[in-house]
């Protein structure tokens, strides 16, 4: 029978369960706070350049191949994809810079020059990371997070040791170069825990990195956004922009209502794609499974200081993205989830888009976006904003031997309190809930309320976990649960 379906956010997640449910023959509503689509993924158009705003890096392919697939459709019939060569660079101090390649082989190749021995360690080591993709990505990634039994299949079993080693000593036994190792933690580091929390099974990062290589919608990961609207157009999906939503209405425990901007509208089925934690803000007290305690208790991934900079000429001896690993790997890991603070030395990331897309910047004029994983919750000013912008510029300029301060001509930032204010994202987290043991598959917040009927989450705060192509399975196991209950 069709349901009235209100979903909550217009980001991947729930892009993707807009989708499916339209599919299935609801009548499906995104409401979006913000005065565009796309959550975290918008687009930042200003003086003749285009940004993304979030996601910046396409990985997994097989995912979104997977998610167009199920409605008779390919990537391709939206939006042309390019593998970007080399994949990145990483600096690590003045002409001092590995270069990965857009194959294995080559990658291969660019370890055993670093270090003997490391090429054949790193075959295995990816031949032992693609297994992981094939067990995680292919099958375990897809089931809903209801029951530990879903962890266990014939493979797992086989695997179990993985979820109680970590990343970092796995990489460590195999590579003793500070460089390689480097390379090899930064997926976790950057998306989701310390490689030192993060399960060995958590490797199958390194075969989407390496074996699968790093792509680029032609005009930037906002084609990705534009490509399931109109997909979810198609499917009859309807959008309203700057619909703020002020409370879900639940009688006799069960949601029967949204409140956008003082209006009441009645759903058969509530879907959130928002930040779980402000979402259940929405609801009574009483009506709330997790209480504040919990969610202060979990481990987020990192918040960022993002910067979105224009230059009036192009830049030398960069790539579309780089990695600036020229300081203390470590000590910023720990500013991050031992110690919350400003790191004293910030790695960051940086990527220049107008290289691979002529429409990012004006002819002749270079477009980039800067990065610096944070602590969540950390004290944002635009003080603190603007001295870590000198630290990395000065380190840019410096590590790529070139002038560029007095090229700006366009910067704005994006921080903690941008997070909170557009995303209502706890405690400011840019990526959601780290990739922890504990914090994996069922042991995450669930895509279905205990206590509400017609309630349900999507997103990178629940089931599967962050990250682009997570958020994509996350609204399909969602669509799939919803169908289920209902029908």
């Amino acid at each position: 029978m069709k349901k009235n379906i209100s979903i909550i956010g217009s980001g991947f997640s729930a892009l993707a369960a807009a989708c499916y449910l339209a599919n299935q023959g609801n009548a499906v509503t995104v409401y979006e706070k913000n005065d565009s689509i796309g959550g975290r993924a918008r687009q930042l158009k200003a003086a003749g350049f285009t940004f993304d705003m979030g996601p910046s890096w396409y990985w997994m392919p097989d995912v979104f191949e997977r998610f167009f697939a199920d409605f008779n459709k390919k990537p391709s019939d939206y939006y042309e994809l390019i593998k970007l060569s080399p994949a990145y660079t990483v600096y690590f101090g003045e002409k001092e810079l590995i270069t990965i390649a857009d194959n294995l082989p080559a990658i291969v190749n660019t370890f055993e020059n670093v270090e003997k021995g490391s090429g054949k360690q790193l075959e295995i080591f990816i031949n032992n990371a693609k297994k992981n993709y094939d067990i995680a990505i292919k099958d375990l990634v897809y089931r809903p997070g209801v029951s530990p039994l879903e962890l266990i299949t014939l493979e797992t079993t086989k695997k179990v040791d993985q979820f109680f080693s970590n990343i970092s000593k796995d990489v460590r036994k195999k590579f003793k170069n500070q460089k390689l190792v480097q390379i090899l933690e930064f997926p976790v580091l950057f998306l989701g825990a310390k490689p030192s929390d993060t399960p060995s099974f958590y490797s199958f990062m390194n075969y989407a990195d390496f074996g699968l290589g790093t792509w680029h919608p032609k005009t930037g990961m906002f084609d990705v956004i534009n490509a399931i609207v109109t997909l979810a157009t198609e499917l009859g999906v309807k959008f309203e922009t700057n619909a703020v939503i002020e409370k879900i209405i639940v009688e006799n425990k069960k949601a029967i209502a949204i409140v956008a901007n003082g209006k009441q509208i009645p759903s058969d089925v509530v879907l959130s794609g928002a930040d779980y934690h402000h979402t259940e803000t929405l609801l009574d007290l009483k009506d709330r499974v997790y209480s504040e305690k919990y969610w202060d208790s979990r481990v987020f991934a990192p918040s960022s200081l993002l910067f979105y900079v224009g230059f009036n000429k192009k830049l030398i001896n960069i790539t579309h993205h780089i990695l600036f690993f020229d300081v203390d790997f470590e000590q910023h890991a720990k500013d991050i989830y031992d110690t919350p603070k400003w790191p004293d030395a910030p790695l960051f990331y940086a990527n220049f888009p107008s290289i691979t897309d002529e429409t990012a910047a004006p002819e002749g004029y270079e477009s980039a976006f800067f990065l610096i994983p944070l602590a969540p919750g950390i004290t944002d000013t635009e003080t603190l904003r603007e001295k870590y912008f000198d630290i990395i510029i000065e380190r840019f300029e410096k590590l790529t031997g070139q002038s560029v301060k007095n090229n700006i001509i366009f910067k704005r930032s994006f921080c903690k309190n941008d997070f909170v204010s557009d995303y209502n994202s706890y405690k400011g987290n840019a990526y959601g809930m780290a990739n922890t043991l504990l914090q994996t598959a069922f042991l995450r917040p669930k895509l279905k309320s205990k206590k509400i009927d017609n309630l349900y989450f999507t997103g990178q705060l629940t089931v599967p976990g962050p990250g682009v192509p997570p958020a994509l399975i996350s609204g399909k196991l969602v669509a799939e649960l919803i169908k289920k209950n209902t029908y």
